[in-house]
């Protein structure tokens, strides 16, 4: 998942509210001009937080005032260098403060970072719904701009942002910019507070009875020792709940965390959710669409709901028939374990699929994880990525961060491709904590401008770990993880050395953003990469050829069940958003999107709505991970997969796709790599793997 800040242009310009619920970062780091004050580095006091922030939000308004005072021609750079500088302090002001926001173990600091966010928010509306400032960019002379790429960059930001002018409203007469106005700074007070309830909810589950637990890792029991009075507590953190839900053979136990899991944050976000998708039908009825989905599509690949739908029902046909293969095996498989059950419910359907894999595969999860401490799976991810994007990390020590346990390297151009020029800075806080965002997300800190200021972005992560003692076993499905979200920094860092901060990577047509995560997933089934880092954490050993093809079989098996799950959230998540809010009942079509996307039994007391972070930062376009999958297996396919690290395609794939950042659109991207439109038959292949391959 992309958490992102982009273009601080208010809930009017960038997605209309994506703008909070995505920034992980903050002030530049700049190799020329020294550190102006990295708001992340030195632990600041609340005051100092605020002081820093209102110092950005100062110099963007100065920038602003600048631009309207600009006498004759208008320029690209006596306009809209200015308007683009403004752009580039909100970005830092805001970035700042959503990661003490997200990321801060100090609650002070956290309000802090939500009461900054809401400033730099409705600084950001305003100037979108600001005439004159449209007006000076709609005057700017592109007549004079030549044919070169860098012209040609530089003509695609200036419509692109003319186009976030009119959808943000700008056309609109004094009354409805007004409206539009409050409804955005309402919009962001309520993203804010629907995250902060995820963020600082945690659900616990007491066990009694130590049998209970019976299924587990070793390591697993061992982290958690029992209280004076014989209670273990388990939470709904990742290193918690994933174990339990995969291994543990008490239903019971189960059944239990998973409601706790479904249940964070309710009921009140419930009443959030209402106000959100309300808010954002108010918000799209004022700006002339007919619902909010339909306002936050047009700017995207698939520019419509109903395009949004043929795509879906286009994944469906390829997925359904294989998850109902899938689910006959497994079913037939527990019901000779369990001789009289009929169906399987949704808390169990992970132990089964861990079982039937273990007899179908011979493929045991839990002796994998054996090969995948979580140090060494870091090394191995930095090492892969190094030879992949033909870069170097740099480990930077000493800095006083926000907490201890975050790692950070500069990332450099290694000598065959650049001369080892440094490209920017990544941060990896990938433990969880007390009031930590609690998923798995990555997003810029800093954005990017060429020569001017470097990239930085952070991965958050929740993986086992990070304690003295604890090798940090992962699960196969972690290390794809933390593959995807590594894909995430490398566009961050590579695509944003754009002469335009409003051009950097994650200023690209959002459905196509999870593209690059997606790809990187894939080079994690490639054994030659594994053997690099997947080595038994207690003796060295290398995983062994034979584990390793029999976990990609089971890995295979159980795509179509897990696509089917995609289809529906992203069903769930447009409908919401497509309809009147008084037509809307989040609860009943959450559960009849949860029956329609899985062949798993119902289990009353699932509120997961209520956790689905993606409803604020990706609002009716969860269709993003879809669309995504299909250009990022396309890509892989492009790749030699006898060579997949030190082949052509790698660096063609840096130069054609990730470094362009936002300069244009995402279908050129595609076509400049592909040499055509993306394809469905990528997918349809890796959907149909695991079957294709049985006799």
């Amino acid at each position: 998942m992309l958490r992102r800040m982009g273009r601080v242009m208010g809930a009017g310009i960038v997605g209309l509210g994506t703008v909070v619920a995505a920034a992980q970062g903050g002030a530049g780091w700049d190799s020329k001009l020294g550190d102006p004050l990295h708001i992340w580095v030195g632990n600041p006091d609340a005051a100092k937080a605020k002081a820093w922030a209102d110092a950005h939000m100062a110099a963007s308004q100065a920038h602003v005032d600048a631009l309207l005072a600009v006498k004759g021609t208008r320029t690209a750079e006596n306009t809209l260098r200015l308007f683009d500088e403004a752009q580039r302090e909100l970005d830092l002001a805001g970035s700042g403060a959503s990661l003490l926001t997200n990321a801060s173990p100090n609650k002070a600091l956290r309000d802090v970072g939500d009461e900054v966010v809401q400033k730099v928010s409705a600084q950001g509306t305003a100037l979108s719904l600001n005439p004159d400032v449209y007006h000076a960019l709609q005057a700017v002379d592109v007549a004079g701009l030549g044919k070169a790429a860098a012209d040609a960059a530089t003509k695609y930001y200036l419509a692109h942002t003319l186009l976030q002018y009119k959808l943000s409203g700008i056309d609109k007469d004094a009354a409805t910019r007004e409206r539009v106005r409050k409804l955005s700074d309402q919009l962001t007070a309520e993203v804010l507070h629907f995250q902060r309830n995820i963020a600082e909810s945690q659900g616990k589950v007491e066990v009694k009875d130590k049998t209970e637990l019976d299924g587990l890792p070793a390591d697993f029991i061992a982290r958690h020792a029992a209280a004076a009075d014989g209670t273990i507590t388990l939470t709904t953190d990742e290193p918690d709940y994933r174990p339990v839900m995969t291994y543990a053979k008490s239903d019971e136990l189960r059944k239990r965390l998973y409601l706790a899991y479904n249940g964070r944050a309710y009921p009140a976000n419930e009443e959030l959710l209402k106000q959100v998708l309300a808010t954002r039908a108010e918000l799209a009825k004022e700006l002339g669409f007919a619902s909010w989905a339909e306002l936050s599509t047009v700017d995207k690949l698939i520019k419509s709901p109903a395009k949004v739908r043929a795509l879906l029902a286009e994944l469906d046909k390829a997925a359904k028939p294989v998850a109902a293969k899938e689910y006959a095996e497994i079913l037939a498989f527990a019901q000779k374990r369990e001789p009289g059950l009929t169906a399987i419910p949704v808390y169990s359907a992970s132990y089964w699929m861990e079982q039937y894999q273990r007899e179908a595969y011979g493929f045991d999860s839990q002796v994998v994880r054996a090969y995948f401490p979580f140090p060494e799976v870091q090394k191995g991810v930095l090492e892969t990525a190094a030879r992949l994007f033909h870069v170097k990390f740099i480990e930077v020590k000493g800095l006083d961060l926000w907490d201890p346990s975050v790692t950070v390297f500069d990332v450099m151009d290694s000598a065959d491709s650049g001369g080892g020029k440094n490209l920017g800075r990544i941060y990896l806080d990938m433990h969880p904590r007390t009031g930590k965002n609690k998923w798995f997300n990555a997003g810029t800190m800093v954005t990017g401008v060429a020569d001017r200021q470097l990239p930085e972005a952070r991965l958050n992560g929740n993986f086992a770990g990070g304690e003295d003692g604890d090798p940090g076993l992962m699960q196969y499905s972690d290390v794809v993880t933390f593959f995807h979200e590594f894909g995430h920094m490398m566009h961050a860092v590579l695509g944003s050395h754009q002469e335009w901060v409003g051009a950097s990577s994650f200023n690209i047509e959002w459905d196509f953003v999870e593209a690059p995560s997606q790809m990187l997933e894939e080079f994690f089934r490639d054994k030659t990469i594994v053997d690099g880092f997947a080595k038994n954490y207690k003796t060295g050993e290398v995983l062994p050829d034979d584990l390793f093809a029999k976990m990609l079989r089971a890995d295979a098996f159980g795509r179509g069940i897990g696509y089917e799950r995609q289809i529906s959230l992203a069903n769930y998540s447009l409908e919401l958003h497509d309809r009147a809010p008084e037509k809307v009942d989040i609860e009943a079509m959450w559960k009849e999107a949860s029956i329609q996307g899985g062949p798993w039994q119902w289990v009353d007391g699932n509120h997961g709505f209520t956790t689905f972070t993606h409803l604020m930062g990706y609002s009716s376009n969860y269709y993003t991970y879809s669309l995504s999958k299909v250009i990022a297996l396309d890509f892989f396919n492009q790749f030699d997969k006898k060579n997949l690290l030190d082949g052509p395609a790698a660096m063609r794939y840096r130069k054609t796709v990730l470094e362009p950042g936002g300069s244009m659109s995402a279908n050129d991207l595609v076509k400049n790599f592909l040499g055509r439109p993306q394809s469905y038959e990528a997918f349809k292949v890796w959907m149909n793997e695991e079957f294709a391959a049985k006799p």
